[in-house]
C-alpha cells in the first residue's frame, strides 16, 4: 500500500508540473481548452499567434518526458505487483487509488485552488485578468466525470493486463 501511495503522489506531482510546464513553455490550444469558455475567447487570438520557438519546443519535450514519466508509475505498480503476485482486484485497487487520488488532486488542487483561488494563469496570460471564469468552480464537471468514469475503466483494463502477464 505504501508503493501506491508514492506513486499517487508522484502523479501529483507530474500533473502539477505539466501543468506549470505547459503554462511556461507551451501554451496551446489543448491547454486552453480546459479553461472556462470566456478565457479560451480571450486567449484565442495570441494562442494563434505564437510561432513555434525553442521553448516551445523544450516545453513539447518536458510534456511527453512527464506523459511518459505518468505512464511508468502504473509500470511500476504493475510490476511490482507482478512481484507480489497479485490478483486482478489488488492490481484494480492499486490502479483505481493512484488514479483517483491524482483526480483529486486535480479537482481540488488545480481547478478550485490554482484555478479560482490564486492568480496563477493571469500571471502568465495577463489578458485574462478579470474573466468571470476564473472564478466558476465546476465549469468543467462533464469532463470530469467522463475522466472519473474513464479512471475506473483504465484500472479494469491495466488491471487485467498484468494479471494475465
Amino acid at each position: 500500500m505504501l508503493l501506491t501511495l508514492v506513486l499517487a503522489i508522484a502523479g501529483c506531482a507530474l500533473l502539477f508540473l505539466a501543468i506549470w510546464g505547459v503554462t511556461v513553455t507551451l501554451p496551446t490550444r489543448l491547454l486552453a481548452k480546459n479553461f472556462p469558455k470566456d478565457v479560451q475567447e480571450r486567449l484565442r487570438p495570441r494562442l494563434e499567434s505564437l510561432p513555434m520557438s525553442p521553448k516551445r519546443v523544450l516545453g513539447w519535450m518536458i510534456l511527453f518526458l512527464l506523459v511518459a514519466g505518468y505512464l511508468a508509475l502504473f509500470i511500476v505498480g504493475g510490476i511490482d505487483g507482478l512481484k507480489r503476485g497479485f490478483t486482478f482486484g489488488q492490481f484494480f485497487l492499486r490502479f483505481f487509488t493512484i488514479g483517483a487520488v491524482v483526480k483529486a488532486f486535480d479537482i481540488v488542487a488545480l481547478d478550485w485552488f490554482l484555478l479560482t483561488k490564486t492568480h496563477f494563469f493571469q500571471h502568465y496570460f495577463p489578458e485574462t485578468e478579470g474573466c468571470a471564469g476564473w472564478q466558476d468552480f465546476g465549469y468543467n464537471r462533464r469532463q470530469q466525470a467522463r475522466q472519473c468514469v474513464s479512471i475506473v475503466i483504465g484500472s479494469a483494463v491495466t488491471a487485467w493486463i498484468f494479471a494475465l502477464l
